[in-house]
């Protein structure tokens, strides 16, 4: 692998494949959207290149290199509101499909898109990646259908597909608005961090090792098919922010509602057929990445 596209460049998952793609000597075309207030948070060197386009501009957009795997992360309308409309998800679709003719046109042998857990819908046992699938929001049926399509798209054009449906994912570059980051600000601030019961099975996975499964992935001779992307780590959530809390000391306060919801969505991934594929198991502690993003967090304030 010498050569690859990402689109969603500056998305968290997006510039740790590229970090570690730097790190193994990968040269990336990384598609940016125009305009895009994140693009600082990509490291142009001589082996990264920024193109600005828009999703509805990789039909027509012309590079001139060969690539040999190309990385599928950008996606339109991924707020809350957004998730669950119908029609804000329907452009991905067709999107994902350019994104094929894309990587048709540059000569990749392999495709690999950025699917989600929500695409199997409320899950109690353990989730496989041969699980059926039930999504309940527009955003799970429209990833669900752009899976299934570009995997019909790429076998007509003989590339490698694989589809990876991402689980709980955190980092130094997450969104503000995660539970991980109201936890952290509101124990820096001395305040008391309130939640849902927070009974429900998790599986947190840092975005360094999402980086490094994504790049194995496309370096490693993966066969196409469907890969549940996440860590070996699964417990309750409320465990998890205890874990977090302790970093803080006896000092921290949290609440747990009483309360609990008869359709909480519950992660309990098994990603052997991962593991088997790149020959590596994520290896970073929840409490080390934790640490990470809360060094990032107090080295970055305004």
């Amino acid at each position: 692998m010498n050569r690859v596209l990402i689109t969603g460049a500056t998305s968290m998952i997006g510039t740790a494949l590229i970090n570690e793609c730097v790190k193994n000597s990968v040269e990336v075309l990384a598609i940016v959207r125009k305009n895009s207030k994140k693009i600082s948070s990509i490291h142009c060197n001589k082996f990264v290149t920024c193109i600005e386009a828009n999703l509805n501009e990789l039909n027509n957009l012309s590079i001139n290199k060969n690539c040999d795997v190309f990385y599928h992360f950008a996606w339109d309308g991924t707020t809350r509101e957004n998730r669950l409309a119908a029609r804000p998800q329907l452009n991905n679709i067709n999107y994902t499909l350019d994104a094929v003719e894309l990587a048709h046109r540059l000569g990749c042998k392999k495709f690999i898109g950025a699917g989600s857990q929500a695409e199997y819908g409320i899950v109690t046992e353990k989730i496989y990646p041969y699980t059926r699938v039930e999504p309940l929001t527009s955003y799970g049926i429209a990833k669900y259908a752009a899976g299934k399509l570009s995997r019909i798209l790429c076998d007509g054009y003989g590339i490698n597909h694989i589809w990876t449906r991402i689980f709980s994912v955190y980092g130094e570059n997450d969104n503000e608005n995660t539970m991980i980051k109201y936890a952290i600000k509101q124990f820096e601030s001395n305040q008391v961090a309130k939640f849902s019961s927070a009974k429900q099975m998790w599986n947190y996975l840092y975005a360094g090792d999402a980086g490094k499964i994504f790049y194995l992935l496309g370096q490693r001779d993966a066969a196409s098919g469907v890969y549940n992307v996440a860590s070996e780590d699964t417990r309750q959530l409320k465990d998890f922010i205890l874990e977090l809390k302790s970093i803080y000391g006896s000092g921290a306060e949290c609440e747990f509602s009483t309360e609990t919801s008869q359709q909480t969505v519950s992660l309990n991934p098994d990603i052997t057929s991962l593991v088997n594929a790149i020959g590596w198991v994520p290896d970073t502690s929840f409490s080390r990445g934790i640490r990470k993003v809360i060094d990032h967090m107090s080295n970055n304030v305004s």
